[in-house]
Order: C-alpha cells, then structure tokens, then sequence
C-alpha cells in the first residue's frame, strides 16, 4: 500500500536542468574550463553543485580544493537567483496538481534534491505548495549526493520521525520515489524505495524503475498507488 512519496526535485517538479547547466558552464567557462551538455547530462545531471564542480575540476586536471569549490557555488547560487528573480520557476506541467492530489490524499510528502535548500523553498512558494512537504533534504543536509542512498536514507528517517508518529512506521516498499535521473533512482533503489520514472530529462531507456513514464504530466494518484501495488 502506498503510504508516502518522495519527490526528487530538479527534472520531476522543476523544469530548470537547463538553467543549471547553462550556469555551470558559465561558472567554469569563468575559469577556463569547458562543460559540454553531453558530458553534464552523462556523467553530472544527478550532483549537487558541490560534487559536480569537484568532479569537473579533478577531470580537467584542476585544483579542487575546499574554497575554490564554495566560491564556484556561491557565484552559481547569485547567477541562478539573478535568474528566476527575472523570470520566475518553470514548472514542468501536471506538477503542482500531482503534488495537490496526492497532499490531499493525506499522504505525507517529501523532497530529496541535490539542489540548495534556498531553491527548493523558493520554488515551493512561488507554487504555494511549501506546507504540502513534510520534509526537505537538500544539498546541505548530506555529505555524498545521488547515487549515494544518504539522502534518500534521510529523508525516509524523516518522515517516520515526524509528530505524531507513523503506526506502524513507514516500510520502504510502502514509500514512493518518483525521480528523472538514472543516479537518483540507483539511490533511491539501494533503499528499497518504490521508483517511478520521469523522462523529462533523460531517455526513457536510460531509466530503470518499477516504472517509467514520458514525463510528470502522466503521473496521477491512482498510476502511483497501481506501481506499489504491483511492487508488492
């Protein structure tokens, strides 16, 4: 039975992967370094700012030392503010009403990103879907981004701590995880989370999941709870 969701964040509610790697490359093009789309999409779609900076930085031959990579995020983080101050979040279509149907279903809600935790606010008030989430684990909240499980370990440990608590305690197979990236739903896998995903950003056939949709706008409620039935 279906009991809750974790949402990842970029790609499924979100529909700024571009902008990121549009400021990525203009950060690192600052240093002289070049990131191409392709090699974004395959090898860092699914890091923090932190660890895909780092990851440039080591296979380009570069210092990646601890004040270097803070300077690299903050310089990304006014770029990305400077951006949607001017024109808002884009949302993928369907997103705000899957986040509603399900909120109203009374199932508790979560977010596991890699992004700052200042965006994933921003963006959830610019929708007014903030208290729709019980819980936010961000990019501050982890050491190791995707496909390291920790965020996903978190943000499940979250929900089963909050008041009152869940009787009995939230399953991992009663858990939902609806992802875009082949990363997040390794980490969400290794957890034993059920997985959806959506191909917003990367080939359906690059994804592996309990299922695989061509984007968030053919999610429902009922699609959601029929994949964990069926997990079961």
């Amino acid at each position: 039975m279906l009991r809750a969701i974790l949402f990842d964040f970029n790609g499924v509610l979100v529909d700024d992967e571009p902008i990121h790697l549009e400021l990525f490359q203009k950060v690192l093009a600052e240093e002289g370094i070049e990131l191409t789309a392709e090699d974004y999409y395959a090898h860092y779609l699914a890091f923090d700012d932190e660890g895909c900076y780092s990851a440039v930085l080591r296979a380009a031959g570069e210092p990646a030392g601890p004040e270097r990579i803070e300077d690299l995020i903050g310089r990304k983080s006014v770029y990305y503010h400077d951006h949607v101050r001017e024109r808002g979040f884009p949302v993928f279509p369907g997103a705000a009403e899957l986040v509603e149907a399900v909120a109203a279903r009374g199932l508790p809600l979560g977010i596991v990103s890699g992004a700052l935790r200042d965006e994933v606010e921003g963006a959830l008030a610019q929708l007014g879907l903030r208290d729709r989430f019980k819980t936010l684990v961000t990019a501050e909240d982890v050491e190791r981004s995707k496909p390291d499980p920790a965020g996903y370990r978190l943000g499940l440990a979250n929900l089963n701590n909050l008041p009152p608590r869940l009787s009995p305690p939230l399953a991992p197979h009663e858990v939902l995880v609806i992802e875009d990236s082949p990363a997040g739903l390794e980490a969400a896998a290794a957890c034993g989370l059920i997985t959806v995903g959506v191909a917003n950003t990367c080939g359906a056939e690059e994804l592996t999941a309990h299922r695989v949709v061509p984007s968030t706008a053919d999610l429902s409620l009922e699609e959601l709870e029929a994949v964990v039935a069926g997990a079961s």
